[in-house]
């Protein structure tokens, strides 16, 4: 049976700061240059989801796509969408709310609960037109 990946593209809006408490205003500057901004600062975030597996014979589906939107509506965008992600996010909690450490928290969030026999493959999160990172569970 051939495997097949099917991702579904979601959108949402968040502001984050990065920076280390430990660490000078000035050398979190050096660091995370204007991300480090103490009044915080926003991204229209893209996420796309791609999981894998066989073609269901009966649907023609990996996994309903619908199935795969609400999932990550209810486990990922609700949770973030025109949030702080330093402060109201839990599952970020003491996290540094990087677009890489984000998307392994996303990650964590979904991978157990997709359908038998369908595996999460990537999780990738664009913080800008310019800058993303791809996350595979390795």
């Amino acid at each position: 049976m051939a495997l097949v990946r099917a991702t579904r593209l979601v959108h949402f809006s968040a502001a984050h700061r990065l920076y280390r408490a430990e660490w000078s205003d000035e050398h979190n500057a050096e660091v995370f240059g204007d991300c480090s901004n103490p009044h915080w600062h926003g991204h229209n975030y893209e996420l796309e989801v791609t999981v894998e597996g066989p073609v269901d014979p009966e649907t023609g589906f990996v996994m309903d796509l619908k199935r795969l939107k609400d999932l990550v509506e209810r486990r990922v965008v609700s949770d973030v969408d025109h949030k702080n992600l330093n402060v109201e996010v839990s599952w970020l909690e003491g996290v540094n709310p990087s677009t890489e450490n984000v998307s392994v928290a996303i990650w964590g969030r979904l991978v157990g609960e997709l359908p038998d026999g369908v595996r999460l493959a990537k999780v990738m999160l664009r913080e800008t037109s310019r800058n993303w990172v791809e996350y595979t569970g390795e």
